[in-house]
């Protein structure tokens, strides 16, 4: 998810390198039917765009996940959930 959503900054001109994008990923294993399995996963994104991004950014964390396609292919068993935390940086 985060490379996919890395493609939808750069293609609205906005960077990622270095520290300007970074996630952190969480996964749920509860007990279904005697076998332990994932059934969440919950990426935060923390990314630093220029000043006068943020809506495009924005744009691109809401809407990243459909264009996903390891997002795609799992959520048929296992929910995926997502936030981002944007700054505008000089």
């Amino acid at each position: 998810m985060t490379g996919t959503l890395a493609g939808a900054l750069v293609a609205r001109k906005i960077p990622t390198s270095g520290d300007r994008l970074a996630a952190d990923a969480e996964g749920l294993i509860e007990n279904v039917d005697g076998h332990p399995l994932i059934t969440r996963i919950r990426v935060h994104y923390r990314v630093k765009v220029p000043r006068g991004k943020r809506e495009e950014a924005e744009r691109a964390i809401a809407i990243h996940e459909k264009s996903c396609p390891a997002s795609q292919s799992v959520q048929r068993g296992i929910a995926i959930e997502w936030d981002g935390q944007i700054t505008e940086v000089d």
